[in-house]
């Protein structure tokens, strides 16, 4: 049986990659970052990236480059040399899950997404997810797993079919993507959806009005959607999405 997205997940908005703002030396992904979602009172949103030694980080980008001014992938360096590479505009290093899990400490829902290791969403090796996974089994708070590849979410369900799992999903642009044409037409749609038994989506906030969403909802799937960046964005994206991904501003949270 798929488990159920916890409604606390649609109960206030989530901060994307944490409430993070460089003018307050918050970046994105970074304990700084966490600790203002936490104290707002919001969700959060982060991603994972694998190290060389199979430790699964707090990081968006596959380059080092814009957010710590390292170029190189992260996959390419130790889990030892991520916590002692600072982040731009923060006076900290890259975070590991392990140390996201202590400092949010469940009072929050977490939204985890996993990033694509190989290219193409193709088939995946499970080093990032089997990590994680080894975490999450002791954690003690409402988490939510996600991804863009469907095979890292069937390898999460494999791994893990206690834990909410869902697909984070576009418009599969080839030229913003950069991924074959055959891919996106294929990824678009949604079809994986109960092949990795998702309960639910995270989708483009500019393409809600894809009529895959819109059969989705009708069958009772929670949907979310990232990124919105204004107060006026989140009201139009509310009309479909149960809750929203937000940066930029502070989203209201509801009563």
């Amino acid at each position: 049986m798929t488990p159920s997205l916890p409604r606390v997940f649609v109960a206030a908005p989530i901060a994307h990659r944490a409430l993070h703002d460089v003018r307050q030396n918050r970046p994105e992904n970074s304990r700084a970052a966490i600790r203002a979602a936490i104290a707002a009172g919001y969700g959060i949103e982060i991603d994972l990236q694998l190290t060389s030694d199979g430790h699964a980080m707090v990081f968006h980008d596959y380059d080092m480059a814009r957010l710590t001014g390292r170029s190189g992938a992260i996959q390419q360096i130790t889990r030892a040399e991520a916590a002692d590479l600072p982040l731009l505009h923060g006076d900290e290093g890259i975070p590991s899950l392990e140390e996201v899990l202590q400092l949010v400490a469940g009072r929050v829902p977490l939204l985890i997404e996993f990033k694509d290791q190989h290219g193409a969403m193709g088939p995946v090796d499970g080093r990032l997810e089997q990590d994680a996974v080894a975490l999450l089994k002791s954690y003690d708070g409402p988490v939510a797993l996600m991804s863009f590849n469907p095979n890292s979410v069937a390898e999460l369900a494999r791994l893990a079919p206690e834990m909410p799992r869902g697909l984070t999903t576009c418009s599969y642009k080839p030229e913003v993507e950069h991924l074959p044409t055959e891919v996106c037409d294929h990824l678009r749609e949604i079809p994986d959806f109960d092949r990795v038994g998702a309960s639910f989506i995270s989708h483009e906030v500019q393409d809600l009005s894809r009529p895959r969403v819109a059969e989705l909802k009708a069958q009772g799937v929670p949907i979310l959607c990232w990124t919105v960046r204004s107060a006026e964005q989140e009201a139009e994206a509310r009309k479909v999405a149960d809750n929203v991904t937000f940066e930029n501003y502070l989203a209201a949270i509801p009563g």
